[in-house]
């Protein structure tokens, strides 16, 4: 997926493209967050027959080591996360500050949500098909990294039986993030407006006829 990148990682990504059928290269023009672009990816997924899909970032933070436990473990359960923060899995090459801003976060969204997930903000994850087509892609509202949370979380209240598994997650040896500050209170905000339309969903449904 190549969300608009101004530094030519498209034309890269297309070149190797060329040369190996197995990858498929989606453009998008313009940059318009982090979850418009994953349902833009799940959507291709559907409409090309796939079954199991999976997130994951392209600069091996994500290490593909780790993919053959996570399509085991998707045989087995609705949704499997490649998580930081249950036992054997960690961080490498992280300052204290983002550590705090990471972990701080997943626990603030537990907390918040009541949910029993260790690593809410991870951004590698495997998804049977039915899960994504449940919880309806469309009505999602969060844009940037708070769009992780969400899409757990909204499978967690379908009943979908899930599984955490321990990676290590490498910080990339070039570029820069795309945490900002932004991004951080966009999910402050959104983390208890989900709760409350779970809690009051008919309230919700009222407010939005009047």
């Amino acid at each position: 997926m190549d969300d608009g990148s101004p530094d030519g990682t498209g034309k890269l990504a297309d070149e190797i493209a060329q040369k190996n059928p197995r990858l498929h290269v989606l453009h998008r023009k313009e940059k318009k967050g982090l979850g418009p672009a994953y349902i833009a990816g799940f959507r291709w997924g559907f409409e090309n027959g796939y079954d199991q899909l999976v997130e994951m970032d392209a600069d091996f933070s994500h290490h593909p080591r780790f993919l053959p436990t996570m399509l085991s473990l998707l045989n087995q359960y609705d949704f499997v996360m490649g998580s930081r923060y249950v036992a054997g899995g960690g961080t490498v090459n992280w300052g204290l500050v983002r550590k705090i801003i990471s972990r701080g976060g997943s626990l603030y969204a537990r907390l918040v949500l009541g949910a029993p997930i260790r690593d809410f903000t991870g951004g590698f994850n495997g998804w049977n098909r039915k899960v994504l087509e449940t919880i309806q892609l469309e009505t999602l509202e969060a844009g940037g990294y708070s769009f992780q949370i969400e899409l757990k979380y909204r499978a967690f209240k379908k009943g979908f039986k899930f599984k955490e598994f321990p990676i290590l997650f490498e910080d990339r040896r070039v570029g820069l993030s795309k945490m900002s500050s932004k991004i951080v209170i966009e999910a402050l905000s959104l983390v208890p407006k989900m709760r409350f339309k779970n809690a009051f969903p008919s309230a919700i449904k009222e407010l939005k006829k009047s």
